[in-house]
């Protein structure tokens, strides 16, 4: 997996001409998270996409083509920190299920957000690969749904993606 984290102008139309080219091009996106940054004009993408870095140099040429695309980073794994969340609804058939999706949710140090007679709702906070290892280690209780936030990434240190910083 390559992650690509990407400023752009905090406007309507850019997730559209983002998403667009990677149409185009037949480029696949995993996942895509798009959020503010501490520049009220400015918005931050970090996106996924499964390919080598041949792939990953094309996405990167293209992204940096879009007009609204300030800044452009191919994100290295042990250079970032990673957070996803996940809300996952489990099936809970009888008391002994829901304490042992309790223990792992405690073990994972996730919380219960929601409680009903049948179910339980878990929020997950992490790396991908720990969503991973959660949603693989529940599935045999019954997931009933399941949704990702998608990852968002920060590079460690203090330089940055944006190369003027901007007043903010």
């Amino acid at each position: 997996m390559t992650l690509i984290s990407t400023i752009v102008e905090h406007k309507p139309g850019v997730l559209f001409r983002v998403s667009n080219m990677f149409r185009r091009r037949g480029f696949n996106i995993e996942s895509i998270s798009v959020g503010p940054t501490e520049h009220p004009d400015l918005a931050r993408m970090t996106i996924m996409i499964r390919g080598d870095e041949k792939l990953a140099g094309q996405v990167v040429k293209q992204l940096r083509k879009l007009i609204d695309v300030i800044s452009v980073q191919l994100l290295e794994e042990e250079q970032t920190v990673q957070r996803e969340l996940a809300l996952v609804k489990i099936r809970v058939e009888n008391p002994e299920i829901r304490r042992e999706i309790m223990d792992y949710t405690n073990i994972f140090r996730g919380r219960i957000v929601d409680v009903a007679p049948n179910s339980l709702i878990v929020e997950i906070t992490g790396t991908p690969d720990k969503m991973d290892a959660f949603i693989n280690l529940i599935r045999r209780f019954g997931i009933l749904e399941l949704s990702r936030t998608g990852i968002t990434a920060l590079s460690r240190g203090e330089a940055t993606i944006i190369k003027t910083v901007r007043a903010v």
